[in-house]
């Protein structure tokens, strides 16, 4: 019995010799590839990490027998590390220090994995490759950002981090109407799904594919996306499947933003609403690769305000939380007085400008129980709806006949999705 549990204990102590080596290599591989491919001399290889790893390890092998052993070699190896990083510059003329930060964090791997933090270790590992190979693609983000865009990130975090917390949480005014917190909160949530659209167009670039910059442009305003390639469309009409298709796309991922937009406020609202309108994103995407299909190679460029504007600017914040308590409180209003049909009837002139705050203002008076689910559910569709049909008639107006008929085929089949998912759903619940 004792030798089995010995033998046990050896192998799992080369088990964990064996993580620890594989992981060092494996992060000394990359970073020998990295400078490979710049034609560099490698600072530190493959054997240099793996036995980076393992010195972590015996490190914390030996802190049992020499207390305060890890952090006497914790101390010797920062050390050796800032000499070869001063060696680096003086030799390479160079700044960057990220071989030395591995280099750090690889010993701390070793050590983990001799705490029996085996799983964390391969976890913080993979994150760590992963880190050290986007580097080119953040160079190509960092390049597209601004200082603007900077500064606006900061404010709104500061407004959010700072302000928000401070706001009283209640219904405020004569009517009891309007509500500081939920306000600023469905502002920030707005501009922020909206931001990521932003930055995808400032990556990728609106020359990019008329696809790519539909599906960035869907996440800030499929609207926006509607009218600019329905104007340019008529400068080059032998490119009709590519701009239906950006037109498509971007429609398509307004149905996948105003599920998520439910999903944050009320996840079990987001839920009944899921089979609708994933069915439909579902569908517009396979169109839209119908689309993509019969399309041209077209390098485009879209000018467009409402998509290339700053979303987390703090004027475009306050004009969302100002539509939002705007809704919220007319929603409010007319559903004490006229019940559900007032519900439906701003939601339907809501639609007709923007689905966002109607879909937030509805998930949260449903999370709220100020509003049944069932009658958020269809003020959302109806907005959808609206939404939809006020972008086809925008595609007539400008695109022309051609290009209005092919997305109607598209919303034939996305809205008759949806709706054919909320008759299931009401017949699967009554």
């Amino acid at each position: 019995m004792a030798e089995r549990r010995r033998a046990s204990v050896e192998y799992d102590i080369v088990k964990s010799i064996f993580i620890t080596i594989v992981l060092g290599f494996i992060i000394g591989m990359h970073r020998s590839m990295t400078y490979i491919y710049r034609n560099e001399q490698p600072i530190a290889g493959s054997r240099t990490f793996a036995l980076i790893a393992l010195l972590g390890y015996l490190s914390g092998w030996l802190q049992q027998y020499v207390p305060g052993f890890v952090l006497v070699s914790l101390s010797v190896f920062g050390i050796l590390t800032a000499i070869s990083y001063l060696l680096k510059v003086q030799t390479l003329k160079k700044l960057g220090m990220t071989s030395q930060v591995a280099a750090l964090v690889t010993f701390f791997l070793g050590l983990m994995v001799w705490f029996g933090l085996e799983n964390y270790a391969i976890s913080i590992g993979v994150i760590m490759i992963v880190l050290l190979e986007i580097k080119p693609r953040l160079k190509r983000i960092e390049s597209h950002i601004s200082a603007t865009d900077i500064n606006a990130v900061v404010l709104l975090l500061a407004m959010s981090f700072v302000v928000l917390p401070i706001l009283p949480d209640e219904m405020l005014g004569p009517y009891k109407l309007f509500n500081p917190y939920k306000t600023w909160l469905m502002a920030v949530i707005i501009a922020a799904i909206s931001f990521v659209g932003y930055i995808a167009i400032k990556i990728f670039g609106q020359k990019h594919g008329l696809f790519l910059t539909g599906a960035a442009g869907g996440l800030v305003s499929s609207t926006a996306v509607s009218v600019s390639l329905s104007r340019m469309y008529q400068n080059r009409v032998n490119l009709l499947d590519s701009y239906a298709g950006g037109i498509a796309v971007a429609c398509t991922f307004m149905y996948l933003r105003v599920l998520f937009e439910a999903f944050v406020i009320y996840p079990e609202l987001a839920a009944r609403l899921a089979p609708a309108y994933l069915g439909a994103t579902i569908g517009g995407l396979v169109f839209s690769y119908y689309f993509y299909t019969r399309s041209e190679a077209a390098d485009i460029n879209i000018e467009n305000e409402s998509i290339g504007k700053n979303p987390l600017q703090l004027s475009e914040a306050i004009k969302f939380g100002f539509v939002f308590g705007i809704i919220y409180g007319a929603i409010s209003f007319v559903q004490t007085r006229y019940g559900d049909v007032g519900v439906y009837f701003v939601s339907f002139l809501s639609g007709i400008t923007d689905v966002d705050a109607i879909t937030l203002s509805l998930s949260q008076l449903a999370r709220d129980s100020r509003l049944s689910e069932t009658s958020s559910m269809i003020g959302i569709v109806i907005a959808s709806v609206t939404n939809s049909l006020v972008k086809l008639v925008i595609v007539f107006w400008l695109g022309g006949a051609r290009l209005g008929w092919k997305l109607s085929q598209f919303f034939l089949l996305t809205l008759g999705i949806m709706l054919a998912g909320l008759l299931i759903l009401k017949n699967s619940l009554f």
